[in-house]
Order: C-alpha cells, then sequence, then structure tokens
C-alpha cells in the first residue's frame, strides 16, 4: 500500500489541527500515512514515501516559518521533482498570500499537486476541517 507524509509546522497549534484533519483524508481514501513534525524530518525522506502533504502557517509578513519550516523547505525543493505534493496551512492576517507564493515555489520545484492547496484564517471551522480532509483524500487517490 502506498504511504503519504504529512509533515508540518504549528505555533498556535491551529495548522496541527488541520494536519490531523489532512491524516483522517489519507486514511479514509485507503492509504497509509505518518504525521511528522518538520524537525522530526529531512528532505531526504521525502522519496520514502509516495507523497507528502506539507502544512505551516504564515508568519512574519505571509511568510513561512523562518526558524525550521523554511529551511527545511528550502532544500526540499531540490527533491520535489515528480512528487505528488499538497499544501495546506493557516494565517491571522494578510488574507493568506503566502500560500500562493508557496505554491509557485512548489510548482517551480517540479512538484504535481494532487488538489488546490488550503488555508484558513486562525483556527480552522467545519469548512476548514472538510476541505483538509479532502486535501488528504485526493492524496490518497494520486498515490494509489
Amino acid at each position: 500500500m502506498a504511504k503519504a507524509a504529512v509533515v508540518f509546522w504549528s505555533g498556535t497549534g491551529n495548522t496541527e489541527a488541520m494536519a490531523n484533519a489532512v491524516v483522517e483524508g489519507v486514511k479514509k481514501g485507503g492509504a497509509e500515512v505518518e504525521l511528522i513534525r518538520v524537525g522530526d524530518f529531512s528532505a531526504d525522506r521525502i522519496a520514502d514515501y509516495a507523497g507528502v502533504l506539507f502544512g505551516c502557517p504564515a508568519c512574519g509578513t505571509e511568510e513561512l516559518d523562518d526558524t525550521e519550516f523554511e529551511p527545511f523547505f528550502a532544500e526540499a525543493e531540490g527533491k520535489l521533482s515528480g512528487v505528488k505534493v499538497g499544501l495546506f496551512g493557516s494565517y491571522g492576517w494578510g488574507g493568506g498570500a503566502f500560500m500562493e507564493t508557496w505554491a509557485e515555489r512548489t510548482e517551480a520545484a517540479g512538484a504535481n499537486m494532487v488538489a488546490d492547496s488550503v488555508t484558513c484564517e486562525t483556527e480552522p471551522d467545519a469548512a476548514a476541517i472538510a476541505q483538509c480532509e479532502a486535501l488528504g483524500e485526493a492524496m490518497a487517490k494520486a498515490i494509489a
């Protein structure tokens, strides 16, 4: 059975809640999944999975977390060509513009996006949780 990784960073717990919903979606879709904090994952492990879902909130001025996630993702970009990828994250201001930039970077790295990225403002509501689950299910279908 194909396996997906959900790799995330969360400062307040909002993106972690989204990550848990993405995991549930992958399971509903019939694939195996592993939930991993970005600090416990290295870019070299991307090849160990049939697909990877990345989650990070907007930090600073609509940027990825610069302490752990951005350094990891900068390294990961060189390993994303042909990889099935999904993106999700929360934001507190700025309307979530960080996601558009992040998706463009991911696509420029040659990744195959499995679905539209998912964002929500602050804590995910029922609609955002459903979108996260759908993202996870889309990954499960893509790696089947």
